[in-house]
C-alpha cells in the first residue's frame, strides 16, 4: 500500500500541520496518563472536570473538520448549529463512559487529521466561518486546532505546563489574547512585557501603563487566566 501523504504544499503550512499533530499528540499522552477515575477530577477552568475538557477537545474536532470538508466541497457545514448546542454537546460527552470519550478523541482526531491531509493544495484558501462569526481561510483551522490541544493539555491538570508549549505557538496565543483584549477594549492601560525578547503587547501607547512581565510561558499562562499566583490579579480564562 502507497503511504498517503498531505496534498498541502506550502512550507509554513506543513509545518503549523505538524505542530497541530504534536500539540494532539501532547494532549494524547496526558489523557492516556490519566486513571479512568481520574477522569472525573478537576481541571485549570472553573466548573469543568477533565471529562468536560476531552469532551470538549473531541468535538472541537469534529467541529473544526466540518470546517474543512465546507471548504473542500463548498457546501456550508457550520461549526456547531449554535453556541447553546455546542454547550450541550460538550456537557452530554462529559457524561460517556471512559472507554467512549476516550474513544470520542482518538476517532475525532483522526478523522481531522485525514480531512487535511486530503484538502486539495488549491482550497486552502477557501473561506469558512467560525463559531464566532469571522470569515477565515481554511488555512486558519490549522491554528484554531493548535491552540486548544496545547491549551488544554495543561488544562487537564496532570503535569503539563506551559513551558512545555513550543515557543512559537506560546507567541501566537499571547498575540491572539492581548488582540482579542484590544477588539474588546479590555487591554487599556495594561502591558505585558516578555522577559526573553523584551517584545511588549498590550496597550503599548499608554503613558503609565500596569506592567506584567515575565518568561513566555509565564506571562501566557496568566494572559490566559491560569495563573495560580495569588500576588497577580487573573484574567478570565480564555478558550
Amino acid at each position: 500500500m502507497v503511504a498517503r501523504h498531505d496534498l498541502a504544499t506550502d512550507p509554513r503550512l506543513q509545518e503549523e500541520l505538524l505542530q497541530a499533530r504534536r500539540g494532539t499528540a501532547f494532549f494524547a499522552r496526558k489523557l492516556n496518563e490519566l486513571s479512568d477515575a481520574e477522569l472525573d477530577g478537576g481541571t485549570r477552568l472553573p466548573h469543568w472536570t477533565r471529562r468536560h475538557v476531552v469532551a470538549h477537545v473531541g468535538y472541537n474536532a469534529r467541529a473544526i473538520a466540518r470546517l474543512v470538508e465546507w471548504a473542500a466541497t463548498g457546501i456550508e457545514t457550520p461549526m456547531y448549529p449554535s453556541p447553546e448546542a455546542r454547550n450541550r454537546e460538550i456537557n452530554f460527552g462529559a457524561t460517556l463512559s471512559p472507554i467512549a470519550l476516550r474513544n470520542l478523541f482518538d476517532h475525532s482526531a483522526v478523522h481531522l487529521s485525514v480531512e487535511w491531509r486530503d484538502l486539495p493544495d488549491t482550497h486552502w484558501t477557501h473561506e469558512v466561518r467560525t463559531a464566532q462569526g469571522r470569515t477565515v481561510p481554511a488555512s486558519e483551522t490549522v491554528w484554531m486546532r493548535t491552540r486548544e490541544v496545547w491549551m488544554h493539555a495543561v488544562d487537564l491538570d496532570n503535569g503539563a505546563a506551559f513551558d512545555d508549549i513550543p515557543t512559537p505557538v506560546l507567541e501566537r496565543l499571547l498575540k491572539d489574547i492581548t488582540g482579542a483584549w484590544k477588539t474588546r477594549g479590555t487591554d487599556t492601560g495594561l502591558l505585558i512585557t516578555v522577559d526573553e525578547t523584551g517584545q511588549a503587547f498590550g496597550d503599548t501607547s499608554a503613558t503609565n501603563p500596569t506592567i506584567v512581565t515575565g518568561t513566555l510561558p509565564a506571562v501566557v499562562e496568566w494572559a490566559a487566566g491560569r495563573s495560580r499566583d495569588a500576588t497577580k490579579p487573573v484574567p478570565p480564562p480564555w478558550i
